[in-house]
């Protein structure tokens, strides 16, 4: 009588919470085998890793650089990691340590020309990997989940849940 119910309650339709978790986890599966494609790529192609990248993108985006601290605000790490990453983007000619006139115990970061060289080039072939990566989602489809997972992020930085 134990395995008549245990067989049938597996077979029954799942409950929304656990609906839902199965959601999250399929969610994160699916990040993080993009996630692994994209750095065995950039790994390959380019030889930079993902930090790297995400350093190199961020300081694009501010010509005129950054700071270690604004860097690290702005890609939620330590200081620590930071500077490890810019020592070996410094080594291999990408970016450019720079005292601010007005402050010495500064320093800003920015890309080099080859730097933002470099960059262009993997952004351009990034595009095109998370491209291929996602094809099988049409323009309604991507901006349906856009939205809904904009949505999402939302509520939860505001501590709220629609439910």
């Amino acid at each position: 009588m134990t395995i008549a119910l245990r067989s049938k309650s597996r077979h029954a339709t799942p409950s929304l919470s656990k609906q839902r978790l199965r959601l999250w986890i399929r969610l994160l599966r699916a990040a993080r085998a993009i996630e692994a494609e994209v750095r065995d790529r950039l790994r390959v192609q380019f030889v930079v890793t993902l930090p790297q990248f995400d350093v190199m993108a961020a300081l694009e985006r501010k010509p005129d650089g950054m700071t270690m601290t604004e860097l690290s605000r702005f890609l939620m790490v330590s200081n620590g990691n930071v500077t490890g990453i810019i020592d070996r983007l410094v080594a291999d000619k990408m970016v450019v340590r720079q005292a601010p006139a007005d402050d010495r115990r500064a320093i800003i970061v920015r890309l080099t020309p080859r730097g933002l060289k470099e960059f262009t080039a993997m952004a351009k072939a990034h595009e095109a990997w998370v491209d291929g990566l996602l094809s099988e989602f049409d323009g309604g489809e991507a901006d349906t989940l856009i939205r809904h997972f904009d949505g999402l992020s939302s509520r939860i930085r505001n501590g709220g849940s629609r439910a």
